[in-house]
């Protein structure tokens, strides 16, 4: 059973989600909050697999609530989903870089929300290529904030580095054994070992880190 946590500040909206999940045999909604003080509190009681968090809330926004979520060691099997009302909200890079696991757009499919909580609760990473692409290319470049030094890329194997920048430019597993001509198997082996050595929770992390280290560039177009 997948546990959700939903973290809105609508409580339609919450109420809507909890309603399409709850619906579903192998999800259940163990916890709501509607700012995102209250969703890192509930987040520590419930300790759900998937944590839905709006990322404009009154107070404690869902950025400042994924940072102290994914930093909280207790909660590291925790995954989170950003909820966006725009694909290029400016805040979303920024939650991708401290250990969101994704996003979607508030007014996307039924049918594409339980999949991606599912997608999320087994390890992947929830991110539309292209969408990611712009959003980088779109906003990291405007980020001058001070972020703690990344692992350098050196400590990675020349294929693992290889395999990070496919990761970086949207490329799924079976992309990048295409690619490379090595077996679907071998492929995500190399992204699981690249995961580990640069302490990335997910996938998405290493889309992050591909750009910051230079092994992409914020020039990609679809």
């Amino acid at each position: 059973m997948i546990s959700v946590l939903l973290a809105d500040d609508q409580a339609l909206v919450r109420a809507g989600f909890r309603a399409l999940l709850d619906a579903e045999d192998d999800i259940t909604v163990v916890a709501e909050a509607g700012d995102g003080l209250g969703a890192v509190r509930a987040a520590a009681a419930s300790r759900p697999d998937v944590v839905l968090m709006d990322i404009r809330m009154p107070g404690v926004d869902g950025l400042e609530a994924t940072r102290r979520i994914t930093t909280d060691p207790a909660l590291a099997a925790t995954r989170i989903v950003i909820l966006t009302t725009f694909e290029l909200d400016e805040y979303l890079f920024e939650a991708l870089r401290v250990g969101a696991s994704g996003f979607l757009v508030k007014d996307t499919e039924p049918v594409e929300l339980i999949r991606g909580v599912r997608a999320v609760a087994a390890g992947d990473a929830l991110l539309s290529p292209g969408v990611t692409r712009r959003l980088i290319a779109e906003f990291a470049s405007r980020d001058r904030r001070v972020v703690p030094p990344l692992p350098p890329p050196d400590q990675l194997t020349e294929r693992e580095r290889e395999v990070v920048a496919l990761v970086g430019a949207g490329l799924s597993n079976d992309e990048i054994a295409a690619r490379l001509v090595v077996s679907p198997a071998t492929a995500k082996t190399h992204v699981s070992r690249a995961m580990v050595k640069l302490s990335a929770r997910d996938r998405a992390q290493l889309v992050v880190y591909a750009y910051e280290a230079g092994l992409v560039r914020p020039s990609w177009t679809d």
